[in-house]
């Protein structure tokens, strides 16, 4: 003879637990936002500010406490462009994309200019390396 099963008490969700995600989780979402940010900046008409390849792929450090996130990205930029605007599109992808990803606010991004690339300099380092 079976006896009958009894299913145990479900759980209010709110008592089930947390997911936490780590900081460095946090940090690699920041820098991928920052690489669309700039690549739709650069995706421009032809001839405009800030339209060519890529200088360096931007990295991000992050400090998170509590569902709160805290955002530092570096950068490298063309120049001359409009370092203003392309900072505010990295601010804000960064924000929508952690917000979205990581269910996370985020009250500051800050942004470290570590290179602006001129176009001098890529065509000659260009030209440098077609002569070896």
């Amino acid at each position: 003879m079976t006896t009958p099963r009894s299913t145990p008490p479900r759980v209010p969700p709110a008592e089930r637990g947390a997911t936490r995600i780590a900081d460095r989780v946090v940090a690699k979402i920041a820098a991928q936002a920052a690489r669309e940010a700039l690549a739709a900046q650069r995706a421009g008409p032809p001839g405009a500010a800030g339209a060519g390849a890529a200088p360096g792929a931007p990295h991000a450090t992050v400090t998170v406490h509590h569902d709160i996130a805290r955002v530092r990205v570096s950068l490298e930029l063309d120049y001359p462009s409009d370092l203003a605007a392309q900072c505010a599109a990295v601010r804000r992808q960064v924000v929508r994309r952690v917000e979205e990803c990581a269910a996370m606010s985020v009250p500051e991004v800050g942004i470290d200019i570590e290179h602006l690339h001129s176009a001098h300099t890529r065509t000659a380092a260009l030209r440098s390396r077609k002569l070896r």
